[in-house]
């Protein structure tokens, strides 16, 4: 049997991505702490995340994931404090890039979560 812990939400998300992993829980919460995404459904084979209107689905994929890979695909998420953010994703056992680039408007560097799925953070300037 399936059980299913389902919060709240209105209508499926008409925008977001969906990240394949063995280990739903371990990568949510690496979502939920570094980013502050809430849970709004949780299943057997999939765990759905929000924050502000973005939706990122972890599910148990439907195939062997290789272990070599390259996705052309990076997600980018905004963070309030870019040192802190980096520092953070180590702990939650993710990885941090060299290098920090920044335009007129914010500033990005690079991490990886604890799948190896690479993540640009953007902080907005104030």
């Amino acid at each position: 049997t399936v059980h299913s812990k389902e919060q709240h939400m209105s209508a499926p998300a008409q925008n977001g991505v969906l990240i394949y992993s063995g280990d739903l829980s371990n990568l949510s919460e690496f979502y939920e702490t570094l980013f502050g995404m809430r849970v709004v459904r949780k299943t057997n084979d999939f765990i759905s995340l929000e924050t502000n209107g973005f939706n990122l689905i972890i599910h148990v994929p439907p195939f062997d994931i290789p272990t070599k890979t390259f996705s052309p695909i990076k997600l980018f998420l905004t963070v309030d404090d870019m040192a802190m953010s980096r520092e953070q994703a180590v702990k939650l056992g993710g990885q941090v890039f060299e290098g920090e680039w920044s335009n007129p408007i914010f500033k990005v560097s690079n991490i990886a979560d604890r799948d190896g799925n690479h993540i640009q953070l953007r902080q907005f300037n104030k």
